[in-house]
């Protein structure tokens, strides 16, 4: 079963949405609300089309996270009515924001027993993106905050972020393993530093995630399940 040498891994990082916890699926819920709700302007596809393509601009500008989004959803209600909405509109999109702001964290089945295993023999790192007060409020309300070493929460994951994060940790790029569920975020800027990279897919991911490319590298392995990690570490 065991097909990949990893000698010295000494940390495992971990990304939190979609790898610990359940996320896309409340944006996507958000999403699908929010298109019924100025279906009377616009079909359901092209306002999914626009909403999209204020996120991809607003993205330099606000960052990731569910208050970013939520900025993302009146304006895209104001362009698609024209300006024209009525204000409960705005406070319905408001209040759907808050609402994902408060749902509760569901963890990923599995994830817990693998942390509380692995973080017995190596050093573990929760590596995300996105708003700071939201992902600290969900790793309080997940209860696995105690299984990890090192809390790293930046705006964007880029080789330079995970290279800062490795000289952090004070060791080598050899001794660094990543785990998530998105090929473009967590896979591919840590194989192109030379660290290890397991992917573990979520059922939903955001189009802008997306990649739809093969990935050949030794250092790589995709798997189905957090579980299956305990078959190489």
């Amino acid at each position: 079963m065991f097909t990949m040498e990893i000698p010295s891994i000494k940390v495992i990082a971990f990304d939190a949405d979609d790898t610990l916890w359940v996320n896309e699926t409340f944006f996507r819920k958000a999403e699908e609300d929010f298109c019924e709700l100025v279906s009377a302007y616009l079909p359901k596809e092209e306002a999914n089309k626009l909403l999209f393509e204020i996120e991809m601009q607003n993205l330099g500008l606000y960052g990731y996270g569910i208050k970013p989004f939520t900025l993302s959803l009146i304006e895209a209600a104001i362009k698609i009515t024209n300006g024209n909405m009525d204000i409960a509109l705005v406070e319905t999109l408001i209040e759907r924001g808050k609402k994902m702001l408060q749902e509760p964290v569901e963890l990923i089945d599995g994830i817990e027993e693998t942390l509380e295993y692995l973080s017995k023999k190596y050093r573990l790192v929760m590596a995300t993106k996105g708003d700071l007060l939201d992902q600290e409020r969900k790793l309080i309300k997940s209860g696995l905050e105690k299984y990890f070493h090192h809390i790293e929460i930046v705006s964007d994951k880029t080789e330079k972020q995970y290279q800062k994060l490795v000289d952090h940790l004070d060791i080598d790029k050899s001794e660094f393993l990543m785990v998530g569920n998105s090929l473009k975020s967590d896979i591919l800027p840590v194989l192109n530093i030379g660290a290890y990279a397991f992917h573990i897919p979520f059922h939903t991911t955001w189009v802008h995630e997306v990649y739809n490319g093969t990935i050949d590298h030794p250092n790589f392995k995709s798997l189905t399940h957090s579980k299956e990690l305990l078959h190489y570490l």
